[in-house]
């Protein structure tokens, strides 16, 4: 007589080469769910669905699909494992990245039925078509809305954590490093340009393109030679251009500045005074009196020929007219490599760390793993140090 088998058994029908159709109950209520794989591994999985129900783990099938649920998380500001939503250029970025290469591939698959071989078809309709970074930039991104839907409910388990492969990025391009001596030279080269004080700013003090320009002078403190970073700017299709908070702490931060430095922004705030008094250059009178109008920007915009000191500038025109003049020179540099080449310096000159990352808005191991670069006086004086060192043991 053959035995019976148990509700608590659940059961097996095969649908098709390596598909299969889970039957089983959760507190008295059957379910059934869609599997693609072997036999052996959709009975691992009929029984890791059965003891979710006696944990209490169980996820109620739901026929959300994979797009509708990108299109939710994207929605809700891409909240990943910190629960905080995103800013607004970072959620148009992961929305570009899921609506060109993930959406079009798996977007109408039910989000419970996701399988591994889903995800490795995903990923292997990428190769060859994009590069390895952006491959890597939409794994993390749709990985990071899985993960989501795992801390809601919505999934029980991340279907990417049993990926055969995923895409790993490509040899990360820290840039070009300028010593001291060409980031000097980099800087002067510039003292005719409108760009001047901006790009002088950014290579003494390793500040960000957009926290510059976001900077007010209410942010300068005259007398104790300090800066405060406290916004950045940020320009969205949605929004235009707007500042937002920094992204941690750490990145609201007081910079300590030279003297040089700290002449070259007093000089260009009396640019400013000049302007609201309507005073030429050259002629003596008392600015102590004028006042600038509240918000007032250090390096706004005057597109346009209108005079308005609170307009943000545009980040791109200045990133490119930046290039246009420094790749005389340094064909290869970006802006950006002002900050990587200040971080250097202070490390290579032995800033400790944790300084050297205050002082940038950085997190200490991010600083170590991505910006200490080695630059040639950084190798000698490392050879140097163990020269010195061999040379007393090595007779």
């Amino acid at each position: 007589m053959t035995k019976r088998r148990e509700h608590g058994d659940g059961g097996i029908d095969e649908r098709g080469p390596n598909t299969f159709r889970l039957r089983y109950r959760v507190n008295g209520k059957r379910y059934s769910k869609t599997f693609k794989g072997t036999r052996a591994e959709a009975k691992v999985e009929l029984r890791r669905l059965i003891r979710s129900g006696d944990t209490g783990e169980h996820v109620a099938p739901d026929k959300i699909t994979v797009g509708e649920w990108i299109k939710h998380w994207l929605s809700i500001g891409v909240p990943g494992r910190r629960k905080k939503p995103a800013g607004r250029r970072t959620v148009e970025r992961y929305t570009q990245l899921m609506e060109q290469h993930v959406l079009p591939v798996i977007g109408s698959r039910r989000l419970q039925s996701l399988q591994q071989a889903d995800i490795d078809a995903l990923y292997l309709s990428m190769e060859g078509k994009i590069s390895g970074n952006t491959q890597h930039q939409a794994h993390i991104v749709f990985a990071s809305s899985l993960t989501t839907a795992v801390r809601k409910g919505v999934i029980a388990a991340n279907p990417i954590d049993r990926a055969e492969k995923v895409p790993s990025p490509g040899e990360s391009n820290h840039g070009q490093v300028l010593d001291d001596e060409q980031l000097a030279q980099l800087v002067q080269g510039f003292r005719n340009s409108a760009l001047y004080p901006i790009v002088a700013l950014a290579a003494f003090t390793g500040a960000r393109r957009n926290e510059i320009l976001a900077l007010r002078w209410s942010d300068l403190d005259v007398n104790k030679r300090s800066l405060r970073i406290e916004r950045s700017m940020e320009e969205t299709k949605a929004a235009g251009r707007t500042v937002k908070a920094p992204k941690s702490e750490r990145g609201r931060r007081t910079i300590e500045i030279d003297g040089g430095l700290l002449g070259l922004l007093v000089a260009e705030r009396e640019k400013h005074l000049r302007l609201v008094a309507g005073v030429p250059d050259g002629v003596d009178v008392d600015l102590s009196l004028v006042k600038l109008p509240e918000g007032a920007l250090m390096f706004p915009s005057f597109a346009g020929g209108t005079m308005d000191l609170t307009r943000l500038r545009d980040a791109h025109s200045v990133t490119r007219e930046f290039c246009r003049q420094a790749r005389k020179r340094f064909p290869k540099l970006r802006f950006h490599d002002l900050r990587g080449s200040h971080e250097t310096i202070l490390l290579d000159k032995g800033v400790p760390v944790h300084v050297v990352a205050a002082r940038c808005g950085h997190d200490p191991a991010v600083l170590l793993r991505t910006y200490a670069k080695r630059t040639r006086k950084a190798d000698t004086s490392a050879a140097a140090v163990i020269g010195s060192l061999s040379a007393l043991t090595l007779v």
